[in-house]
């Protein structure tokens, strides 16, 4: 199976520009899924930006509700994907009023289909702040922690970055793999041991 690299971490902290890198050790063309809505100047300008550094060689989709059907009609094509990012994609969910843990659940189910190039999710990291003062943004936060988590369980390789520098924390040589559905699981290989 092809490399699957959950690229996570706070706003600004490097992650387009790193899954960008990611996906260019690959040959081109590479398709690009932009998940946000173009609603302002500010985001038209960033929008720009991302577009100019990436060149002639990417192939853009803008997609904000439904990337897992346009990511299943991309897969036979074998070229490199990368989507950015996934929290914009869960912000539009849940203000569209749909229901964003079955779409993760669709789209975990989607990436286990083998093929042979590369797919990077780009994806922010929402839970180290203070409590949301709203009931939506609390909402937001939790769906975002918990589809980090469950795309984190899929993917082969999981990157944080912290101020522009990527730190590999999970890759399939770990041996120490952080999955939801077996840490209480005492015979699974996956299950964190202690040290003491």
């Amino acid at each position: 199976m092809s490399e699957l690299h959950l690229v996570l971490g706070g706003a600004k902290s490097g992650k387009s520009f790193y899954a960008e890198q990611i996906i260019t050790a690959a040959h081109p063309p590479y398709i690009y899924i932009a998940t946000a809505e173009v609603l302002d100047e500010e985001m038209a300008e960033r929008v720009k930006h991302h577009k100019e550094r990436r060149g002639k060689d990417w192939i853009t989709y803008e997609e904000p509700l439904k990337l897992t059907e346009l990511l299943e009609s991309l897969l036979p094509n074998q070229l490199p994907i990368l989507v950015d990012c996934i929290t914009l994609w869960l912000s539009n969910l849940l203000i569209a009023e749909k229901a964003p843990k079955e779409a993760v659940e669709r789209l975990c189910s989607v990436l286990n289909h083998p093929r042979s190039a590369p797919i990077v999710l780009v994806s922010n990291e929402v839970g180290w702040g203070i409590v949301p003062d709203n009931a939506l943004a609390r909402k937001f936060r939790d769906v975002a922690g918990w589809a980090n988590q469950k795309l984190a369980a899929v993917c082969t390789h999981v990157s944080w970055m912290i101020a522009g520098i990527p730190i590999l924390i999970k890759h399939p040589q770990s041996g120490m793999v952080f999955n939801p559905h077996v840490l209480n699981t005492k015979s699974s290989p996956h299950t964190p041991k202690r040290l003491d």
